[in-house]
């Protein structure tokens, strides 16, 4: 079993110095255009600094009508440029791996957000989404690609595809949300197809020390895990992207559909032969021991994020400290403004049960 403090190489771009890579987290801190925010810049250039060998930006929207949340970073527009430039050179100053991930929010953007209806592989009356045409399907194909393109020029050496969490690449997966009849609906193969096709195209157009990885998260969403184990048996045995990354919601956790039950979520996933594509997870992981545990389980790294909101220096801290645990919750908004953490986190962190202390009120 690797250490966490021990290096990985990928096959494209350079090596993570240790295991430990910050998880992409929604922080609603950029402008409302798109364009990155100090306190933004600050969230993310403190974990940098504080030891994570890959620092990765939340879920940056490649497309204007593919906004998922206020605030969020936009990667669609040579506008975005010069935050991004700033961005990526403090994260490599700090020797932490400058990774972007792109994110399209399909039917899950807000209309209020976006001023349209909002997109979807197929007509969908809970969110209130329109079918994408054949062309336009091809255009979102083409602004993950273009996005990539940009992250590289702006100085990131490497990108995420987000295909987790009921967003429009995962909507495409699913047999329930894609009724299509094209080339992109019916068979897996054929509902996967956006997938490879992004991954080629960002290969094609970036440069050989330019690394891609891939988020898919195997539950919920109307996902079925027997699917989503398949299309991550094809990209690992193909070996174009340099790693994937499991979103697991609980690294521990059974699956939830009962003919899988019995073992591990994560195990159908490391069993998978994987060649040089290195393969990552997230879901609780907060302690040390949970992070060696999956390390033990057959991960190659670790993706933290609750953890690394609480602690910027929790690579730094454990390094020094073998012993070391992070703080309990809820914490306070001090806390969390020591953290680095601005004003629209701390109040997007409030929604989270039990995670910020609630407010002392004054006896009457």
């Amino acid at each position: 079993m690797p250490d966490l403090f021990e290096p990985l190489t990928l096959d494209h771009g350079p090596a993570l110095k240790n295991r430990l890579v910050l998880a992409p987290l929604t922080n609603s801190q950029s402008h409302a255009d798109g364009t990155l925010s100090d306190e933004e810049f600050k969230w993310l250039t403190w974990r940098a600094k504080g030891g994570f060998a890959l620092t990765m930006t939340c879920a940056a929207h490649v497309s204007r009508t593919g906004q998922g949340f206020p605030g969020q970073l936009g990667v669609f527009g040579d506008e975005h440029l010069p935050g991004l430039r700033r961005l990526a050179a403090q994260i490599k100053d700090y020797g932490s791996v400058a990774v972007a991930q792109l994110h399209h929010a399909g039917m899950r953007s807000p209309k209020a957000l976006i001023g349209e209806a909002p997109h979807c592989p197929s007509d969908n009356e809970e969110f209130g989404a329109r079918a994408l045409t054949l062309a336009e399907v091809e255009r979102v194909r083409d602004d993950f690609i273009a996005a990539a393109v940009r992250c590289e020029t702006a100085g990131f050496q490497g990108v995420e595809i987000h295909g987790a969490h009921g967003y429009i690449l995962a909507q495409f997966l699913s047999p329930e949300v894609n009724l299509r009849t094209d080339r992109y609906g019916g068979s897996l193969q054929n509902r996967a197809r956006i997938i490879h096709e992004i991954i080629d195209g960002v290969r094609a157009r970036t440069g050989p020390d330019f690394s891609l990885g891939l988020r898919l998260s195997p539950e919920r969403f109307g996902l079925k895990l027997g699917e989503i184990v398949q299309v991550a048996r094809e990209i690992l045995a193909d070996g174009r992207i340099d790693y994937l990354d499991l979103s697991l919601w609980d690294y521990a956790k059974e699956p939830m559909e009962d003919e899988f039950k019995g073992r591990s979520l994560m195990s159908y996933f490391t069993e998978l032969p994987r060649g040089q594509v290195r393969l990552g997870c997230a879901g609780k992981v907060m302690t040390p021991q949970d992070a060696r545990t999956c390390l033990e389980r057959g991960m190659d790294f670790v993706l933290l994020g609750r953890a690394a909101i609480l602690h910027h220096d929790y690579p730094q801290r454990l390094a020094a400290d073998p012993g070391f645990m992070p703080v309990k919750t809820p914490v306070s908004v001090a806390y969390l403004e020591s953290e680095g953490l601005g004003p629209a986190f701390v109040k997007y962190m409030q929604g989270w049960k039990g995670f910020v202390e609630e407010p002392q009120t004054e006896p009457a």
